[in-house]
């Protein structure tokens, strides 16, 4: 069975528009690249042909895996439902219990993780521990350098 992957209907639109570019635009201009490379004669010691063909490679590869995340994908609701529970699309505040620092999260689909911006997947192991929990709840997420205790301070949707 194929994966479902969670996505906001943000997230969908990007992913429906790149796909748009890359069929249209970026397939025309790598075609047109292996054309003028083909121009240049022996193909066997042609490294524009050969670079070209590489990037009609990754081109047909990505258009494919963007493909199988529309075919497979879920919208997340953003509407506003319970709050008093860490779910898909919740905004989070959570204190390190060792450190006693707060930070800021969003608990999303794995296409849409970017940990160095605050967003986490729902799939890692911090979003994993997160979800379900309501204010006041700690979280103990299993890291490499052993266990983190994390409070969670408040939900938003």
């Amino acid at each position: 069975m194929a994966k479902e992957y969670k996505l906001s209907a943000t997230r969908l639109e990007e992913l429906k528009d790149e796909l748009s570019y890359l069929k249209t635009v970026r397939e025309r201009e790598v075609a047109d690249q292996i054309k003028e490379a083909r121009s240049f004669g022996d193909l066997s010691e042609n490294s524009e042909y050969d670079e070209a063909k590489n990037e009609q490679g990754k081109l047909y590869s990505r258009i494919a895996e963007i493909e199988n995340i529309l075919a497979n994908c879920s919208v997340i609701e953003e509407e506003p439902t319970d709050t008093n529970a860490v779910q898909l699309g919740s905004r989070i505040t959570v204190e390190d219990m060792e450190l006693g620092n707060q930070e800021h999260y969003q608990v999303v689909g794995s296409q849409e993780a970017d940990p160095m911006n605050g967003r986490i997947s729902e799939e890692s192991p911090f979003g994993r521990a997160l979800l379900g929990k309501a204010v006041g709840e700690t979280v103990v997420v299993e890291a490499p350098a052993g266990n983190v205790e994390y409070k969670v301070l408040d939900i938003q949707r």
